[in-house]
């Protein structure tokens, strides 16, 4: 199962359960910047426990593998956790099953001030995200709105980052 198939799998179920979801990662990078293969289909979450436990039955029901106390963990530490088609799992191969490889990250409905330091980690943990975003900012530059963007780099806790990611993307202060 390609990328894409899983997208347009996890999507409906995300929606049916409706939990606000976001696509991020390599993926959202290819489609809005430039186009880097990827193993794996990143979304950020939004959930409660009840519709979390909805949407692990869901994907449980349409042969996918994810644990629910694994994902309930995930939402209480707003970190990650994995979902995957059950047939890559029973593959030999460990490439298979990464290909089709699914991550959500949870994060608390509640309302907050700026994002867990774990998802933090997650956006600006590495440089192959800066490179993403930066991706990004080269292709789309002009079309971003300047003051949401800075408001939410700030409530991200990701200034450190965003020089970098400028600066790899070639804009000027």
């Amino acid at each position: 199962m390609s990328a894409a198939e899983v997208l347009g799998k996890i999507i409906p179920h995300l929606e049916q359960s409706g939990i606000p979801y976001m696509l991020v990662g390599s993926f959202a990078s290819s489609f809005h910047g430039a186009m880097r293969s990827t193993r794996d289909v990143d979304f950020v979450i939004e959930a409660t426990p009840h519709q979390l436990r909805g949407l692990v039955a869901d994907l449980q029901a349409d042969n996918y593998y994810a644990e629910l106390d694994a994902a309930l963990d995930a939402l209480k530490h707003e970190s990650l956790f994995n979902v995957s088609p059950v047939r890559s799992i029973r593959r030999s191969s460990a490439a298979a099953y990464l290909r089709s490889f699914s991550i959500l990250s949870c994060m608390s409905p509640a309302p907050k001030t700026s994002s867990s330091p774990n998802w933090n980690a997650k956006l600006g943990g590495s440089q192959r995200q800066i490179e993403d975003v930066a991706k990004v900012l080269a292709v789309q530059w002009n079309k971003l709105d300047q003051s949401y963007l800075s408001k939410w780099i700030m409530e991200s806790q990701l200034e450190q980052q965003w020089p970098a990611a400028k600066e790899f993307a070639e804009i000027p202060e």
